[in-house]
């Protein structure tokens, strides 16, 4: 053994209050088709009010206020229809004491109308004549010209990812294009004399097929980064430092898959200090303790374990965070989650937080153990329940919350 030990080793609590790095992905601006999921660099601002117009809510008829008071049923107000609105045109009637234009749902509020009447609470009981059995307050059944935007005012913040109501909401306003932060490009290096590609049809004795890799490009691109797979990189002393350095430079966030423990193979702590500064080598969590946080030249990165639950359960709690923020948002957008009842009782050690995977049966959370080696534990997984770093378990038959795998 190589006498190495982890140091400055955190709490995951500690890790994400901690580690953020400044690095943010640079500005571009991109057709609305494209924005989904992109996080605006900042606040875009309506070029007008919406919608525009007062408008009608419902289907009936714009009226002054005052003329329905009192009516009822059994005492109805009468009033005189003097047109009807169409949609998409302007009014070319207005509305004079005692009189109604009809509206269909969306029409532009004739003048002299301060409110409309549902078609449901009136009744024509001789032609041009409409009888209104309920009042109608002003600004009933319409919407201001400036109801849903001001002129000016946020249409979506910045620093959080477009939604398709925003979409719909700047299509309303006009705008086709928004001012976005890129795609992180997230560098993913595998290390390790015994890993071989996926492509590999014949294994040798003690090989393995690369199988982090293309899952943490798939967690990637969840959460809106471009993964590069940056290929295997031998054990040989100063291998991984070589290729650090020639990635780094065009890279957003750098992912060492294996390397990160204190074995005497193990050499991403070395090559990292090398090259920058490790931020802490060691994370209070289960699984992945042997994680790694560092900043080369300003470019976060991160050293993973070997083991693929580990490494994929870490880049979870911690990578996509970071990645998130490489983006522009500073807080991630929440995972779908649901609440089950937990069907044994999990133990854990206090200051550590504890990631188990469940499988979720009719309400039901049964947690799924096994090594850390076999990623087949996270593809029978239906989510997680974590157990959080000042608690010493969970009790079987209470209700947790499970957060779900998309």
């Amino acid at each position: 053994m190589s006498g190495r030990e982890f140091f400055t080793t955190r709490t995951v609590a500690e890790a994400l209050a901690g580690f953020r790095p400044a690095h943010r992905t640079a500005v571009e601006a991109v057709a609305l088709s494209e924005a989904l999921h992109r996080v605006p660099a900042e606040d875009i601002p309506s070029p007008h009010a919406l919608p525009g117009f007062v408008k009608s809510t419902v289907d009936g008829f714009a009226v002054r206020a005052a003329d329905t008071y009192g009516a009822s049923d059994g005492l109805p107000s009468y009033l005189d229809l003097l047109g009807a609105v169409r949609m998409g045109a302007a009014p070319t009637v207005s509305v004079r004491p005692g009189g109604c234009v009809a509206m269909p749902t969306g029409g532009v509020l004739p003048e002299g109308a301060d409110a409309v009447v549902m078609v449901e609470f009136t009744a024509e009981t001789m032609p041009g004549t409409i009888e209104v059995t309920r009042p109608v307050a002003p600004g009933g059944g319409l919407v201001r010209a400036d109801d849903d935007v001001a002129t000016g005012a946020p249409l979506v913040p910045g620093g959080r990812p477009l939604r398709a109501p925003d979409l719909g909401l700047l299509a309303a306003a006009g705008v086709v294009t928004v001012s976005v932060h890129t795609r992180p490009r997230v560098v993913i290096i595998s290390t390790g004399d015994e890993v071989v590609p996926p492509d590999t049809a014949t294994l040798a004795a003690g090989q393995v097929r690369d199988a982090t890799a293309s899952a943490l490009a798939g967690l990637v691109l969840e959460a809106g980064g471009e993964p590069v797979l940056a290929g295997i990189v031998s054990d040989e002393p100063g291998a991984l430092k070589d290729k650090l350095t020639q990635v780094l430079p065009g890279a957003d966030l750098v992912v060492v898959s294996a390397g990160s423990s204190v074995g005497a193979r193990d050499e991403t702590a070395g090559a990292v200090a090398a090259v920058g500064e490790v931020w802490c080598h060691g994370l209070a969590i289960k699984p992945g303790k042997p994680t790694l946080l560092a900043e080369c030249g300003g470019v976060p990165v991160i050293g993973l374990p070997g083991n693929p639950l580990s490494a994929l359960v870490v880049f979870g709690q911690i990578g996509i965070p970071v990645l998130w923020r490489l983006s522009g948002c500073e807080i991630p957008p929440p995972r779908p989650s649901t609440r089950a009842l937990l069907s044994r009782d999990l133990a854990s050690a206090a200051g550590r937080l504890d990631v188990v995977q469940v499988r979720v049966r009719d309400g039901v959370a049964e947690p799924l153990f096994g090594p850390s080696a076999l990623l087949s534990v996270l593809t029978r997984a239906d989510g997680y329940v974590v157990v959080p770093e000042p608690a010493t378990g969970l009790d079987g038959g209470h209700d947790v919350d499970v957060t779900l795998y998309a």
